[in-house]
């Protein structure tokens, strides 16, 4: 199932609801001042990292407004048509159903059982509200997206994509991968089936 072609997987900067500690999921939140900065750095190790073989790389992003923006300032970073990249539904974060928009203070204070659910098994619960997913269940969709590529691959999405493609592609368990810290300010690349971390 893994990808024997390396994969760039890029986090998109910081959004206001990010720096609030908001559950944001499937809730269309643009980058703010600093997530547009940790774009464009991202863009320009990444013209680093490939130099030259950009061309032999497709470029994808989830097609929510944040990735996008996120994409955009990358491509434009590194010299390249902003526009020239694909989206695809698969890449779009968790629902957190009724949850988004609420801080982890605040949820504990109003639905502590169902916290206390979710501390406890992270990987496969389920919020309230009718599309909410856990990450197993968004884990499904991101592994039909990996078993599509099939060449070079620069992506731009979400924690939760990133933590699922961390328990999909490594030996990391479901808590590991539940708990590691998704950067918005580095790279993670996959590559024969080693999952590395780069900053610039």
């Amino acid at each position: 199932m893994v990808p024997d072609v390396p994969i760039y997987l890029i986090r998109h900067g910081q959004t206001d609801w990010n720096a609030e500690g908001r559950f944001q999921g499937q809730h269309d939140i643009p980058l703010n001042e600093i997530g547009r900065g940790q774009a464009s750095r991202n863009g320009i190790l990444l013209q680093s990292l490939i130099g030259d073989h950009v061309t032999d790389f497709g470029f994808v992003s989830s097609p929510m407004t944040r990735t996008r923006q996120t994409m955009e300032l990358v491509r434009a970073a590194m010299h390249l048509d902003t526009s020239a990249y694909a989206t695809n539904e698969a890449l779009v974060e968790l629902c957190f159903g009724d949850w988004e928009g609420r801080t982890l203070s605040e949820l504990k204070s109003l639905f502590p059982e169902a916290m206390q659910r979710r501390e406890a098994d992270k990987w496969n619960f389920v919020p309230p509200g009718e599309k909410a997913e856990s990450y197993e269940i968004l884990s499904w969709r991101v592994s039909g997206w990996l078993q599509s590529v099939t060449g070079p691959t620069v992506c731009v999405t979400h924690g939760g994509v990133m933590r699922s493609i961390i328990k999909l592609c490594s030996a990391s368990g479901a808590i590991e991968a539940s708990e590691t810290d998704i950067r918005q300010d580095s790279i993670l690349k996959l590559e024969a089936g080693r999952l590395t971390w780069i900053a610039a």
